[in-house]
């Protein structure tokens, strides 16, 4: 596949700014996104090394014509058995099929050929914890422009949303986490927690099993009706409120006593969590397209996972209780 996108060159340390020297540094919009998701990522990885004892594996890199990224993993920790926070800066070109994945409208620019100049920014996490009872949990937040390009004006937008995948159902938990985002949407616009929360639910669907990934959260995307500061402001409350709504809730739950059996099962959710990410998830179909960095793009896989031939939980068993929330999803705040 060719690449859409330079070759990474790989560094010692990150730079200040990832942005291209003289060209972008002087744009405000793009600076401060980019401080926004370098100090989330400081932040985040911070509060998870505290809790789990060991440090993040951190690799840097840039792009001759501008742009890189930083990835920072933690495998096989104490608490997580893998967790993930990832920032990038691109500039590339992406092929139309690249641009439908990116926008999620499989009829947009219709018979277009060529590649559109684009531009993006982002941080991306996952976190897989060990104990079947501690969540996993998924974030992404985004900022993309693309120029002008045959005919069709450039457009900017912002995207993101933070999701939970609990292997048991914990009302408390949920409750704990739906009602952080809540209040974050609540404060910047009292119609965003519905439609976001209904829009991560119709997101994370697993078509081919007719389940959800997991219970949901926020969601958004392609988010560019109100002027660029206000969207942004919302975006940095989101993923600064990473920490608070779920390192308590693996805190809470990271010493708590499992079965084996239990152990399987969070490994059978592990498994759907990777079709859902190989098959419908827009960013690792957008990265696989452009010819992004592989380890990067695919760090939001677990370890481990597992797949047992026809599995179905039995009626009133707490698995079976995950899957009835899976398929139809609840109101927790």
């Amino acid at each position: 596949m060719a690449r859409n996108i330079e070759a990474e060159e790989y560094i010692k340390s990150a730079p200040d700014t990832l942005l291209r020297q003289g060209v972008d540094t002087d744009d405000r919009k793009k600076q401060r996104f980019e401080r926004i998701i370098r100090d989330a990522q400081n932040s985040i990885c911070k509060a998870v090394e505290e809790i789990d004892g060991k440090k993040f594996h951190e690799d840097a890199w840039t792009r001759p014509g501008g742009g890189g990224g930083i990835s920072r993993v933690l495998q096989d920790g104490n608490v997580w058995e893998k967790a993930g926070v990832n920032v990038s800066v691109v500039y590339g070109s992406m092929p139309p099929e690249a641009y439908r994945a990116a926008t999620g409208n499989a009829n947009s620019a219709p018979g277009m050929t060529g590649r559109v100049p684009f531009f993006a920014a982002g941080i991306s996490s996952v976190m897989h914890p060990k104990n079947p009872f501690a969540p996993t949990m998924h974030f992404n937040y985004r900022y993309f422009e693309t120029e002008d390009w045959n005919g069709i004006p450039g457009q900017w937008w912002f995207g993101g949303g933070t999701d939970i995948t609990p292997s048991y159902v914990n009302k408390d938990d949920m409750e704990h986490f739906h009602g952080s985002y809540k209040k974050v949407c609540d404060k910047h616009d009292p119609t965003y927690y519905a439609k976001f929360k209904q829009w991560a639910d119709d997101y994370f669907m697993i078509k081919h099993r007719e389940e959800r990934r997991g219970l949901g959260g926020i969601f958004f995307d392609d988010l560019n009706n109100k002027d660029a500061d206000t969207i942004m402001n919302f975006s940095e409350e989101c993923v600064n409120t990473v920490n608070s709504a779920y390192l308590p809730l693996v805190t809470k739950h990271k010493d708590d006593a499992f079965t084996e059996a239990q152990s399987d099962w969070q490994q059978m959710r592990r498994g759907r969590y990777v079709e859902f990410n190989l098959v419908y998830d827009r960013g690792t179909t957008f990265g696989l397209k452009t010819g992004g960095r592989i380890e990067s793009i695919l760090m939001s896989l677990p370890l481990t996972a597992r797949w047992m031939y026809d599995n179905h939980p039995a009626e009133g068993t707490p698995e079976f209780d995950l899957i009835d929330a899976c398929k139809n999803p609840r109101t927790w705040v």
